[in-house]
């Protein structure tokens, strides 16, 4: 999907007003997280690489935490968004 602030797919079908935009930026994919319950995480996050994204969540894993950062990340849905929305 599209609209004003770019590419995006909703990362979780509970949270229907949550969005994740994607773009590609020097070769690689990059996510920005935007919600309609939150609307400034637009702000307070950058674009962030996949890379980014894997080591937060190595280090959720190291403390032990219940909380999975990749479950938001799609880079097939990424990947293909991309393309087709060039």
């Amino acid at each position: 999907m599209k609209d004003e602030l770019g590419l995006y797919y909703h990362p979780s079908l509970q949270s229907p007003g949550t969005r994740m935009y994607v773009r590609e930026s020097r070769g690689r994919i990059e996510f920005r997280l935007w919600s309609r319950e939150d609307p400034d995480i637009w702000e307070r996050h950058e674009w962030i690489p996949l890379e980014v994204v894997e080591k937060a969540s190595a280090m959720y894993q190291e403390r032990g935490t219940n909380r999975n950062p990749m479950a938001l990340y799609d880079l097939d849905v990424a990947r293909r968004l991309v393309r087709d929305g060039e």
